[in-house]
């Protein structure tokens, strides 16, 4: 199509357009007013057992507990461990992110240290789901360790490094307000030629059939 016969079906439809529009406009506002979302984190650590020699356990923490904890986190986002979670009231979207130490000079993941994140409607929501994880969390490690018989005071430990705490989540409304008003410009002009090029189809006359043309010559 030309952009002459574009603009032409654009004016005849013009009333797909403006519902096209106003779809774009409820949009827009839910953009602009969106519901309060919150994002807790937490962060958790495995220690060793205290020994006489490590009385310490935070300056011990070597690569094996690391991929200890790995191996709970995929037992977690598996879909059985997805299951559990749900079960134990965690409904909103979570994340569980290993972390370093901070310094330049530990490679990655070397620490055992494990990061929960967790939205939800609202700070006390996304904080009580926080403590659910870790909860879980805590039952495997503990499940792993008695499934090979360590006795308790050999046992690594889960601790609560950083407790949890919300914070309101903000995006950049612009970058989705722009977002919004490009799909609904597009939309609209899209539905509105597929409109026009509907109705034009219905309105023109079905070809004769060659018997109906020939009764039409006798």
């Amino acid at each position: 199509m030309s952009p002459r016969e574009v603009a032409e079906a654009l004016l005849r439809r013009w009333y797909v357009l403006v519902f096209a529009l106003v779809l774009t406009a409820a949009g827009a506002y839910q953009v602009l007013h969106p519901a309060p979302r919150f994002l807790s984190s937490a962060v958790v650590v495995l220690k060793p057992p205290v020994t006489g020699n490590q009385p310490n356990q935070l300056t011990n923490l070597q690569p094996p507990l690391a991929t200890l904890s790995y191996g709970v986190v995929q037992q977690l986002e598996s879909p059985a461990g997805r299951k559990e979670l749900e079960a134990a009231g965690v409904h909103g979207a979570y994340q569980l992110i290993p972390r370093n130490s901070g310094t330049s000079a530990t490679p990655r993941y070397l620490i055992p240290s494990l990061q929960v994140q967790v939205k939800g409607a609202s700070a006390a929501e996304a904080d009580t789901a926080v403590s659910r994880v870790i909860d879980v969390y805590t039952r495997h490690v503990t499940a792993l360790q008695e499934a090979e018989g360590i006795p308790a005071g050999s046992r690594i430990s889960a601790s609560v490094l950083v407790a949890p705490s919300a914070a309101l989540v903000q995006g950049t409304r612009t970058r989705a307000l722009a977002g919004t008003a490009l799909l609904g410009g597009i939309g609209g002009v899209l539905a509105t030629l597929w409109c026009d090029r509907f109705a034009s189809r219905r309105r023109s006359p079905e070809p004769r059939r060659p018997a109906e043309e020939l009764a039409a010559a006798g």
